[in-house]
């Protein structure tokens, strides 16, 4: 298959590291994956571990010229399949890709990603777009944030990572590890009053950036705990932090499937987090026991942390390697690149005998 994602954000998020996770799966299975994008860094990336990336301008929704140049893009290279995320992409690529009768695929981060407007609905009725999500939750949430939409449009394949191999080793003082956006929403101010008030040792690495950043370290300061803490801002290093991270947080309250949970998991970190999205969907009944209610706050947080930095080495590491099984079991990226691939090649299939039967006609 000949097989194009499309990307208009401009921030990195889980969203990109997802598309590159399976472009590169795809591409080493022998497809043609063209990846283009508009964060210059993420288009770089692509090109390394893809083979392919290249900048889009896009301008305003329906803009004539980004849809005449992805058109010419698409032909050229005689594009099976458009997968595109919301917004811009739909109406700037995935317009290109209906006029040439070529099948698109919406990636859903969220239930609430798509408002229910007019024009969304007409858009989908024309494009007829099929709608890939990350997990179960935001499925069911998306068919009821737009009722219009039917449940054989949607079609779920988990987030995933693939297994690190290597050994698994505990710290003296525990390392803890924070990957999400520095976002009000990601519960980081949470986490740092909960880590506030403890007495025993630790390490905590931040990665990433967001509109909190300088709130955040001035809370910190504040609290008593900045010196602490290590903010490494935009990073492509997180997989070195993980893999010499002991417990992974994550105090979001609003996710869907977080791409930083898989990250960790595939690691080897313990996972002490919130229910929130469909984090459930990846928690074996091992881990369960480290997943907090979506009403928690600072305390229980605290309590929670404070069991998993006073757990005895050997116990640690077990749960370490109850998370990497967590991830074989449940979000392996192998297994996930191939469901992916299946309902890819349906969706082609099924386009090309759809165009037979109109030439026929």
């Amino acid at each position: 298959m000949n097989i194009a994602f499309v990307n208009s954000t401009r921030k990195w998020g889980g969203v990109k590291t997802w598309i590159l996770d399976f472009a590169e799966r795809l591409s080493s299975y022998g497809h043609d994956v063209r990846v283009y994008g508009r964060q210059q860094a993420f288009v770089d990336e692509a090109k390394r571990r893809v083979g392919h990336g290249e900048s889009a301008t896009f301008g305003f929704d329906l803009n004539p010229a980004t849809i005449a140049w992805f058109r010419r893009r698409f032909s050229e290279h005689r594009t099976d399949v458009v997968i595109t995320n919301i917004g811009k992409d739909l109406a700037t690529a995935g317009v290109a890709a209906r006029l040439l009768n070529i099948p698109v695929v919406q990636q859903i981060g969220l239930p609430g990603d798509i408002p229910h407007r007019l024009k969304t609905r007409l858009l989908h009725a024309w494009i007829a777009p099929r709608f890939l999500c990350s997990c179960q939750y935001i499925a069911d949430g998306f068919l009821t944030s737009l009722p219009y939409l039917r449940a054989e449009d949607l079609h779920v394949v988990l987030t995933a990572k693939r297994v690190a191999t290597g050994p698994l080793s505990v710290s003296t003082p525990r390392r803890l590890v924070a990957t999400q956006q520095l976002n009000p929403d990601k519960g980081h101010e949470t986490l740092l009053r909960a880590l506030s008030s403890l007495d025993i040792p630790f390490e905590l690495d931040v990665a990433g950036t967001g509109s909190h950043e300088a709130y955040l370290k001035d809370l910190a300061v504040s609290l008593g705990i900045a010196d602490r803490i290590r903010w490494h801002g935009f990073t492509t290093r997180v997989p070195e932090l993980l893999e010499r991270a002991d417990v992974f947080l994550l105090a979001s309250l609003s996710e869907g499937l977080p791409n930083t949970l898989q990250e960790a998991l595939a690691q080897g970190v313990l996972p002490v987090a919130r229910d929130v999205g469909g984090v459930r969907e990846v928690y074996t009944p091992e881990l369960l026991p480290w997943l907090l209610p979506y009403a928690a706050g600072p305390a229980e947080f605290a309590e929670m942390l404070r069991k998993a930095l006073t757990l005895p080495d050997e116990k640690l590491l077990e749960m370490k390697h109850a998370a990497r099984q967590a991830c074989a079991a449940r979000c392996e990226l192998d297994g996930k690149a191939r469901e992916l691939e299946a309902w890819l090649a349906d969706l082609t299939a099924k386009a090309g005998q759809t165009g037979q039967a109109r030439s026929a006609s």
